[in-house]
């Protein structure tokens, strides 16, 4: 993310001393073959019949040429890379031309072309036209950096940057030269393509690096893709949340994806808010259904509130459904506790669901609809028993003594009970007597007087309603802790 406050870089003329400070970043990429100091005089002008010339002369032509530059790697630059004197080239420009870049023009002005022994720059007067000789230090820190600058003094001489700039890391070699010459023309080239492509997420790392030398209205469309409206993750979470679970067919497979989604999702506090709300919503749906279905205002047989009856149901299985996806994200996240606390405060919820399961209406609607319900139930219980949901002790109370009766009624009346059916409620049986082994002594006798109907009459079917009533008269009957 770009700080809002990066401060921008006022472009104004400077000489070239300055330059070997620019902070123009470092390519992680090689365009070129071929290395800077191998550029002759015979490849500069095959490089500039590349483009299409702007005007009558040419790169590199030196029968025309009245400014010889010389470039060369400033090894006293920082952050030198295996760089020697050695690494420099001399091409032939024309002052008309170079005066396209902001800094030629000031260079070129009547302050800088007055003789001066003590700078870099002289005329040569050994020839019959005048000859203004320039030496440029380029960064050492770049492998490719006297190649990038032949590539942006080339560009003086043309209009169409597309032959040169067509891809993103060309564009991002070139930007940080255009922006040290003040080559306006070629910054905007480069900024318009870089702007309106793909990135690499290497070439993201680049973009960010280089947004900071840019002005402000030339960053900002860089910037949209970085700077999102607040909260926009948690949206855009929530909302493939709900896409997932209620919008695709191949609700199983976009399931699958926005989990990955979510366990890869940086802030787990994020992912926690947007599995809440969802939580929150489809609890809200099943709760509502269930209650209109057990409201007196919708009992009896009556065949106006057949179809009402039918899509409450049908509404209530299908957010169930949903519901127990979620409770699944939450607890593989370890951010289950708001739901564990949510479901221990049930108690309205749970009196409709018995009511409820002990119909017989929705049995051929909807016969799956006690397993969905009590799957969650299981889920979360489970999360508390194990450890990986921390619940306070009346949350855990309170869980048990509200979902228990659930249980109950949903072994005594759901017929035939089904292998999964079983085997699920014998989980959630063990399941609530570990948690109530975790209750003081006067709240585990209330709670475990109604776990009977868990025995059957083979005693050796029912092993962990022996262990809880074993556990409990152990701990009744330890001698009392006597302080001393």
């Amino acid at each position: 993310m770009i700080p809002a406050s990066s401060k921008k870089r006022q472009r104004v003329p400077y000489h070239t001393s300055a330059m070997r400070n620019s902070s123009a970043e470092s390519s992680q990429k090689i365009r070129r073959s071929a290395s800077a100091n191998s550029f002759s005089e015979a490849s500069a002008a095959s490089a500039a019949a590349a483009v299409v010339p702007r005007c009558s002369t040419s790169f590199n032509e030196s029968s025309t040429a009245d400014v010889i530059l010389r470039l060369y790697v400033d090894i006293d630059a920082p952050y030198t890379v295996n760089s020697t004197t050695g690494d420099d080239v001399q091409i032939y420009l024309h002052s008309n031309v170079l005066r396209r870049s902001k800094y030629f023009a000031a260079l070129l002005s009547d302050r800088w072309l007055n003789p001066n022994p003590d700078t870099n720059n002289a005329f040569d007067t050994d020839n019959e036209h005048k000859i203004l000789r320039l030496n440029f230090g380029v960064p050492s820190n770049k492998p490719n950096s006297i190649a990038d600058h032949l590539a942006v003094l080339q560009l003086l001489y043309t209009d169409d940057f597309s032959s040169v700039i067509n891809s993103v890391s060309v564009a991002l070699d070139l930007l940080p030269v255009a922006l040290e010459l003040l080559f306006e023309d070629c910054v905007k080239a480069c900024v318009k393509f870089i702007e309106a492509v793909p990135w690499t997420e290497e070439e993201e790392t680049r973009v960010i690096e280089v947004i900071p030398l840019l002005r402000e209205e030339e960053s900002k469309e860089l910037l949209s893709r970085f700077s999102p409206n607040e909260n926009c993750g948690e949206d855009m979470l929530h909302g493939l949340i709900l896409s997932a679970i209620h919008n695709h067919p191949n609700m199983a497979f976009v399931k699958a994806f926005v989990a990955k989604l979510l366990r890869d999702f940086a802030s787990r506090d994020s992912a926690r808010r947007v599995l809440e709300r969802a939580f929150e919503e489809s609890l809200k749906v099943v709760k509502e259904s269930l209650e209109e279905y057990s409201s007196p205002d919708f009992r009896g047989d009556h065949n106006e509130t057949e179809a009402i009856q039918r899509l409450n149901l049908h509404t209530a299985m299908t957010n169930g459904r949903h519901l127990l996806w979620l409770v699944e994200r939450m607890i593989e996240l370890r951010v289950a506790d708001s739901a564990v606390k949510e479901w221990s405060e049930q108690a309205a919820f749970t009196a409709d669901l018995q009511r409820a399961f002990r119909d017989d209406a929705w049995r051929n609607i909807v016969p799956g609809l006690p397993a969905v319900i009590m799957r969650c139930t299981c889920k979360l219980a489970n999360a508390v028993a194990a450890g990986t949901t921390l619940a306070a002790r009346q949350v855990r109370m309170k869980l048990v003594k509200d979902w228990l009766p659930v249980l109950i009624v949903c072994k005594d009346n759901v017929s035939p009970l089904l292998p999964s059916h079983k085997s699920l409620y014998l989980e959630l049986e063990d399941t609530f007597l570990r948690i109530i082994s975790t209750l003081p002594m006067s709240d585990s006798q209330e709670l475990l007087q109604q776990c009977l109907s868990f025995s059957t009459k083979n005693v050796e079917d029912c092993p962990h309603l022996v262990t809880a009533f074993n556990t409990w008269f152990r701990r009744a009957t330890r001698p009392a802790r006597v302080d001393g």
